[in-house]
Protein backbone atom coordinates (compact mmCIF):
# COMPACT_ATOMS: atom_id res chain seq x y z
CA UNK A 1 0.00 0.00 0.00
CA UNK A 2 2.83 2.32 0.89
CA UNK A 3 4.53 1.81 -2.51
CA UNK A 4 1.23 2.61 -4.29
CA UNK A 5 0.85 5.87 -2.38
CA UNK A 6 4.50 6.81 -2.99
CA UNK A 7 4.09 5.98 -6.70
CA UNK A 8 0.96 8.12 -6.99
CA UNK A 9 2.70 11.05 -5.28
CA UNK A 10 5.65 10.77 -7.66
CA UNK A 11 3.28 10.65 -10.63
CA UNK A 12 1.42 13.78 -9.41
CA UNK A 13 4.72 15.60 -8.83
CA UNK A 14 5.89 14.70 -12.34
CA UNK A 15 2.59 15.87 -13.85
CA UNK A 16 2.83 19.17 -11.97
CA UNK A 17 6.41 19.67 -13.17
CA UNK A 18 5.38 19.05 -16.79
CA UNK A 19 2.49 21.52 -16.51
CA UNK A 20 4.69 24.19 -14.94
CA UNK A 21 7.35 23.70 -17.59
CA UNK A 22 4.79 24.68 -20.24
CA UNK A 23 4.24 28.05 -18.57
CA UNK A 24 6.50 30.69 -20.07
CA UNK A 25 7.62 33.96 -18.65
CA UNK A 26 6.82 37.42 -19.96
CA UNK A 27 10.53 38.22 -20.26
CA UNK A 28 11.59 38.97 -23.83
CA UNK A 29 13.77 36.48 -25.61
CA UNK A 30 17.32 37.65 -26.22
CA UNK A 31 17.97 38.84 -29.76
CA UNK A 32 20.37 37.01 -32.01
CA UNK A 33 23.86 38.52 -32.19
CA UNK A 34 23.38 39.65 -35.79
CA UNK A 35 19.89 41.07 -35.27
CA UNK A 36 19.44 44.81 -35.70
CA UNK A 37 17.44 46.66 -33.02
CA UNK A 38 13.95 47.71 -34.09
CA UNK A 39 13.45 51.39 -34.83
CA UNK A 40 11.43 53.20 -32.22
CA UNK A 41 8.00 54.37 -33.32
CA UNK A 42 7.25 58.07 -33.09
CA UNK A 43 3.52 57.61 -33.63
CA UNK A 44 1.29 58.03 -30.61
CA UNK A 45 -1.31 55.59 -31.99
CA UNK A 46 -0.71 52.06 -33.23
CA UNK A 47 -0.60 51.83 -37.03
CA UNK A 48 -3.66 49.59 -37.17
CA UNK A 49 -5.91 52.12 -35.44
CA UNK A 50 -5.15 55.09 -37.68
CA UNK A 51 -7.25 55.68 -40.78
CA UNK A 52 -5.44 54.73 -43.93
CA UNK A 53 -4.13 57.56 -46.04
CA UNK A 54 -5.11 57.15 -49.68
CA UNK A 55 -5.47 53.75 -51.26
CA UNK A 56 -9.23 53.67 -50.84
CA UNK A 57 -9.37 53.84 -47.03
CA UNK A 58 -12.29 56.31 -47.05
CA UNK A 59 -15.77 55.41 -48.30
CA UNK A 60 -19.09 57.25 -48.39
CA UNK A 61 -21.80 54.97 -46.96
CA UNK A 62 -25.58 55.39 -47.09
CA UNK A 63 -27.99 53.16 -45.15
CA UNK A 64 -31.64 53.27 -46.26
CA UNK A 65 -34.81 51.71 -44.89
CA UNK A 66 -38.03 52.15 -46.86
CA UNK A 67 -41.68 51.88 -45.92
CA UNK A 68 -44.03 54.05 -43.92
CA UNK A 69 -44.73 54.46 -40.25
CA UNK A 70 -42.18 53.84 -37.53
CA UNK A 71 -39.80 50.94 -36.97
CA UNK A 72 -36.90 50.16 -34.65
CA UNK A 73 -33.67 50.12 -36.65
CA UNK A 74 -30.32 48.72 -35.54
CA UNK A 75 -27.43 50.06 -37.58
CA UNK A 76 -23.63 50.11 -37.48
CA UNK A 77 -20.59 50.82 -39.58
CA UNK A 78 -20.60 54.60 -39.94
CA UNK A 79 -22.17 55.18 -36.55
CA UNK A 80 -24.14 52.77 -34.44
CA UNK A 81 -27.48 52.77 -32.73
CA UNK A 82 -30.77 51.06 -32.08
CA UNK A 83 -33.60 53.54 -32.21
CA UNK A 84 -37.21 53.97 -33.26
CA UNK A 85 -37.15 55.81 -36.60
CA UNK A 86 -39.76 57.35 -38.89
CA UNK A 87 -39.74 55.70 -42.32
CA UNK A 88 -38.44 56.17 -44.91
CA UNK A 89 -35.09 56.57 -43.10
CA UNK A 90 -31.62 57.38 -44.41
CA UNK A 91 -28.28 57.59 -42.61
CA UNK A 92 -25.15 58.72 -44.45
CA UNK A 93 -21.56 59.10 -43.35
CA UNK A 94 -17.94 58.43 -44.07
CA UNK A 95 -16.27 55.15 -43.18
CA UNK A 96 -12.53 55.63 -42.68
CA UNK A 97 -11.02 52.16 -42.69
CA UNK A 98 -7.97 51.45 -40.58
CA UNK A 99 -5.09 49.48 -42.08
CA UNK A 100 -6.45 46.32 -40.46
CA UNK A 101 -9.99 46.99 -41.71
CA UNK A 102 -8.66 47.43 -45.23
CA UNK A 103 -7.44 43.83 -45.02
CA UNK A 104 -10.25 42.13 -43.09
CA UNK A 105 -13.09 44.57 -43.74
CA UNK A 106 -15.59 46.61 -41.78
CA UNK A 107 -19.19 45.49 -41.37
CA UNK A 108 -21.90 48.01 -42.14
CA UNK A 109 -25.51 47.04 -41.57
CA UNK A 110 -29.08 48.19 -41.15
CA UNK A 111 -31.57 45.81 -39.57
CA UNK A 112 -35.11 47.18 -39.35
CA UNK A 113 -37.82 45.80 -37.11
CA UNK A 114 -41.32 45.00 -38.34
CA UNK A 115 -43.93 47.44 -39.60
CA UNK A 116 -47.63 47.01 -40.26
CA UNK A 117 -48.16 46.33 -43.96
CA UNK A 118 -51.08 47.58 -46.09
CA UNK A 119 -52.97 44.36 -45.33
CA UNK A 120 -52.63 44.87 -41.57
CA UNK A 121 -50.05 42.07 -41.22
CA UNK A 122 -46.60 42.60 -39.76
CA UNK A 123 -43.85 42.73 -42.37
CA UNK A 124 -40.26 43.88 -42.69
CA UNK A 125 -39.45 47.12 -44.48
CA UNK A 126 -37.04 47.01 -47.42
CA UNK A 127 -33.48 48.23 -46.94
CA UNK A 128 -30.35 48.95 -48.94
CA UNK A 129 -26.72 49.91 -48.43
CA UNK A 130 -24.75 52.09 -50.84
CA UNK A 131 -20.96 52.39 -50.73
CA UNK A 132 -19.46 55.20 -52.81
CA UNK A 133 -22.81 55.58 -54.62
CA UNK A 134 -23.08 51.92 -55.64
CA UNK A 135 -25.81 49.66 -54.17
CA UNK A 136 -23.92 46.79 -52.52
CA UNK A 137 -26.72 45.19 -50.44
CA UNK A 138 -30.51 45.08 -50.74
CA UNK A 139 -33.36 43.33 -49.01
CA UNK A 140 -36.84 43.58 -50.48
CA UNK A 141 -38.47 43.08 -47.09
CA UNK A 142 -39.46 39.44 -47.57
CA UNK A 143 -37.01 38.26 -44.88
CA UNK A 144 -35.93 39.51 -41.47
CA UNK A 145 -32.21 39.54 -42.31
CA UNK A 146 -31.95 43.26 -42.98
CA UNK A 147 -28.97 44.50 -45.01
CA UNK A 148 -25.29 43.99 -44.35
CA UNK A 149 -22.06 44.39 -46.27
CA UNK A 150 -18.36 44.14 -45.46
CA UNK A 151 -16.32 47.02 -46.90
CA UNK A 152 -12.83 45.90 -47.95
CA UNK A 153 -10.13 47.32 -50.17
Amino acid sequence: MRSTTTGMMALCAAAAAVMLTGCGSDAPKPAADNAKPAAASTSAAPASSAPAKGGGGTHEVTLEVGGTGKAPIMYSGIDSGFEMQTLPWTKSGTAELTAAEQKVGRLVNAVPGTITGPDGMLTWPPCSIKVDGKVVAENDGKTSKGCSYIIKN
